[in-house]
């Protein structure tokens, strides 16, 4: 399959979208379409930071990530970067980048600014959703992008992955609560969601039945999403600006009242490279799922048998 070389996409404004009249039920078609966000002023640098992946080659995160989402038989990927950061991108997406079109976020207006920045290029198709600073290492056969995508095109409506995460972790994620879908283990149908919640908050609005004690449902940094998505996105960011109504995670919490919307808890693991070692927990996740398991795991015991300082 041949593609185009690489486009920018600048995009200022928002949109105007119609409300959505897709049923809860909609016919949901091929996902062809990826949006990695990258513009973010703490994540703008890690998509490029390099590490060694499983094959034992040097890549950067970028490249990484868009292994993944290719490996799930995704066609085009779009990157929003911020201003001025086109020619590193370019070059550290290696050849994934003649799938890639970049698109500018003009202004640092928050997360969900920046995935509606991408409505021009999703249009009326479903997408799946990476950030930029998190990968994801998979306990099966199947890349955590593919077990996602799969578990969309089965139940025909929009889905987030999620990992079980304690409490101590709730101000750095957005947290879904809910129930449990008859029949399936790891599957739920979401009914709430907040973004960094507090634990009382968690305890009273997102516990989730079957769950262990102080442990709540938190993103794990992909989503396969509908087109309604945009048009929600695009009236909270037309509107008058209230606290906490500007971020993806408002507009899930209003996509549960239009569509069946889903949590589906990965078998894998999500690294955060922008948390403190997580860049060198990332690593070691890699390595140790990789190739040259044995080497990496005999380096690491001589690590440790070195006397301390």
């Amino acid at each position: 399959m041949k593609f185009a070389p690489f486009r920018k996409i600048h995009r200022g404004g928002v949109r105007g979208v119609a409300k959505s009249s897709q049923p809860r039920h909609a016919r949901f078609v091929k996902i062809h379409k990826a949006i990695i966000t990258a513009a973010g002023k703490d994540q703008r640098s890690l998509p490029l930071q390099t590490l060694v992946d499983r094959d034992g080659v040097p890549k950067s995160a970028l490249a990484i990530l868009a292994e993944e989402i290719c490996g799930a038989g995704i066609e085009e990927i779009a990157v929003i970067i911020s201003p001025g950061t086109e020619k590193s991108y370019v070059a550290n997406a290696g050849p994934h980048a003649r799938r890639m079109h970049f698109i500018v976020q003009p202004k640092p207006l928050g997360y969900g600014h920046a995935v509606h920045c991408a409505a021009e290029f999703t249009g009326n198709d479903p997408f799946l959703l990476m950030m930029g600073d998190h990968l994801h290492i998979s306990r099966t056969g199947k890349s955590c992008a593919q077990q996602l995508i799969e578990t969309a095109h089965s139940e025909k409506c929009a889905v987030s992955a999620v990992q079980a995460t304690h409490e101590r972790m709730l101000p750095h994620y957005g947290c879904v609560g809910g129930h449990r879908v008859p029949g399936r283990e790891r599957l739920y149908e979401v009914e709430a969601v907040i973004e960094k919640p507090t634990p009382t908050e968690a305890e009273q609005l997102l516990a989730v039945p079957g769950l262990r004690a102080g442990r709540y449902l938190c993103f794990f940094g992909l989503h396969v999403l509908t087109p309604a998505i945009m048009g929600i996105l695009a009236r909270h960011l037309a509107a008058p600006p209230v606290a906490g109504n500007t971020g993806l995670s408002s507009a899930l919490a209003e996509l549960v009242r239009y569509e069946r919307y889903l949590a589906h808890e990965l078998e894998g693991s999500r690294h955060d490279i922008g948390q403190r070692y997580g860049l060198l927990n990332a690593q070691l996740a890699l390595a140790l799922t990789g190739k040259d398991r044995d080497e990496v795991l005999t380096q690491i015991v001589e690590l440790l048998a070195l006397p301390q300082a």
